[in-house]
């Protein structure tokens, strides 16, 4: 038995001792339609956002000490191997080189998914029948899965957050994601894919206040095989919890135009 496993009944086997308690608190709540209802606020809690594999702590910056640096953390990638096509390994390692000024983060563009349900911000699910909003606090992102469509077209456009297709199968939502533009990355340390990423996302409740999440990552221009991610989801149980705009465009004007800035003459 993996890790991955291990965890994975681990917190199943959580759930269930928990059942022991009031039943309320472990009944998963029920939409006007019967479908689990989804609703609220809810952020992951780890280091996924650094690195989506396992890694060590590590410096950042050197003017920026501690404050910079990285946290050890266990990966989300089951297994702990992402199949990389040799030439593009290469290129994650440019990217991790490079990562303090060519992270999409760095730059204020749009988290992409599946990275905008772990970044360490909490978002909002509003939960329709035909629809589901996603909405991240991040650059003001958000995506619209459609529920209503049989018969999903394909995207018109690339973007950077894709166009998203769901269905329930059981008690999980199951999104289906396509049309990215490659330029996103999956965390910090350059993990990435290229235009041709799809993204199958299962959304499973544990429960009133927790979600498991996996998702299935294919793309064969990058991989040579699809790879999955899974994680808990933890509602946000503040009574006044809110998704606020982090609007950080002009946090990242000057490391994006600074070297066009006129320098003065005398």
């Amino acid at each position: 038995m993996t890790k991955w496993q291990s965890a994975r009944i681990g917190a199943l086997l959580t759930v269930l001792a928990l059942a022991a308690g009031p039943a309320a608190a472990q009944e998963v709540p029920r939409a006007f339609d019967g479908n689990p209802d989804l609703n609220g606020v809810w952020q992951a809690i780890g280091t996924a956002h650094w690195d989506i594999q396992d890694h060590p702590a590590s410096a950042g910056p050197p003017d920026m000490g501690a404050i910079g640096a990285i946290p050890p953390g266990q990966g989300v990638v089951v297994g702990n191997e992402i199949p990389y096509r040799p030439e593009a390994l290469e290129q994650k390692q440019r990217n991790f080189e490079n990562r303090w000024t060519d992270d999409p983060e760095v730059k204020c563009f749009m988290p992409g998914v599946p990275r905008a349900t772990y970044l360490p911000y909490p978002f909002r699910i509003i939960q329709g029948d035909r629809k589901i909003m996603f909405v991240y606090g991040f650059t003001d992102a958000n995506r619209t899965v459609h529920m209503d469509q049989e018969n999903p077209e394909p995207p018109p456009l690339d973007t950077w957050m894709g166009r998203s297709h769901g269905r329930w199968e059981g008690d999980t939502l199951v999104v289906d994601a396509q049309g990215f533009t490659g330029e996103a990355w999956f965390d910090r340390a350059g993990n990435y894919a290229s235009n041709g990423l799809s993204v199958v996302e299962r959304y499973t409740p544990m429960g009133a206040n927790a979600i498991w999440y996996e998702a299935t990552i294919e793309d064969p221009n990058v991989f040579t095989r699809p790879w999955t991610i899974e994680m808990p989801l933890y509602r946000r149980l503040e009574p006044n919890a809110q998704v606020l705009e982090y609007k950080c465009v002009e946090f990242s004007e000057d490391l994006i135009y600074g070297h066009l800035r006129r320098v003065p003459t005398r």
